[in-house]
């Protein structure tokens, strides 16, 4: 059975860091892949970042480019996403996603298996 739990949100300050985790069950992360997608109120879900299966390639949305770094654990089978010079716009809930064909893309509709989700917010 596919899961993907995420894990690690809260508050941070603008400017400051924080690490979410995404524990994978079920299948191999270097098989697949994993996306990272946030959603914040009143707008549509967009694709962060991604690391691909194979060859561990990654890929990141322009405005989070230099600030967010994707990585994996093979061994924990677990993702994480760290996130620095957090800006009020990076607020949102975060989303861990298995691609469906196993190739990084920043449609959410290319995902079949999703996670709950974390929140993090950015406040002073």
């Amino acid at each position: 059975q596919v899961q993907l739990v995420e894990s690690g949100g809260g508050l941070v300050q603008p400017g400051g860091s924080l690490r979410i985790s995404c524990a994978a069950s079920g299948f191999t992360l270097d098989d697949y892949g994993i996306g990272w997608f946030r959603q914040a109120p009143g707008k549509e879900r967009e694709g962060v970042s991604c690391i691909s299966g194979a060859d561990g390639r990654t890929f990141y949305r322009d405005s989070v480019k230099g600030r967010f770094t994707i990585s994996r654990d093979n061994a924990k089978n677990t993702m994480y996403l760290q996130m620095n010079s957090r800006k009020p716009e990076d607020q949102a809930v975060y989303y861990c996603a298995r691609p469906t064909y196993s190739r990084c893309s920043y449609l959410a509709s290319e995902y079949d298996y999703w996670g709950q989700g974390t929140q993090v917010t950015v406040s002073s």
